[in-house]
């Protein structure tokens, strides 16, 4: 188990597969920062010791050690992640969702998009992203505004595919709002 190469092929392909996506959602410049903490020491080293190639090494270090240092890392600094958007409810003193900005949300899309493209190869469908969702919403801590958007959003990959999910995902860009 382990492989730096193996990690840094992984992480180069999803990261230019969501520069791609994120282009045709039109917010490029956030595609072409996204994930850079994934080549810092604090996320490569675990990434490459875990590395898996058919899943997130992140998935292996939290099996093994109960968590993932990389993870807590990785959605600290990665505004695309809705794990980023919590805060204290200061009513409740609770630890709330926030509703993700418009061009965030667009960013995690085409992250879970890339993600199910280079997980699944050529087994890849435009159901995967959203069956992927599904299988873990009971489990999501996303502000339900967030959850719902999203939720459309992979629905029409599933049902119209990429052309019209894009289209989609940039007026919502455009406007700044969901």
């Amino acid at each position: 188990m382990g492989s730096a190469i193996g990690h840094f092929k992984t992480i180069t392909k999803h990261r230019h597969k969501v520069i791609s996506h994120c282009r045709k959602a039109g917010i490029l410049w956030q595609g072409l920062r996204h994930d850079l903490s994934k080549y810092s020491p604090a996320e490569f080293i675990p990434g490459a010791k875990y590395y898996l190639g058919t899943r997130s090494p992140n998935e292996a270090e939290r099996e093994k050690q109960g968590y993932s240092m990389a993870w807590m890392h990785h959605k600290g600094r990665n505004r695309h992640h809705y794990e980023y958007w919590t805060d204290i409810n200061l009513k409740t003193k609770q630890i709330d969702p926030v509703k993700m900005p418009a061009k965030y949300l667009a960013e995690m899309f085409c992250d879970r998009v890339a993600a199910g493209k280079i997980y699944n190869g050529k087994n890849y469908t435009n159901h995967h992203p959203l069956d992927y969702f599904m299988k873990g919403k009971a489990r999501h801590h996303m502000h339900p505004e967030t959850s719902k958007e999203l939720e459309k959003m992979l629905t029409i990959l599933a049902e119209k595919g990429e052309d019209a999910a894009f289209e989609y995902v940039r007026t919502i860009v455009k406007k700044g709002e969901y």
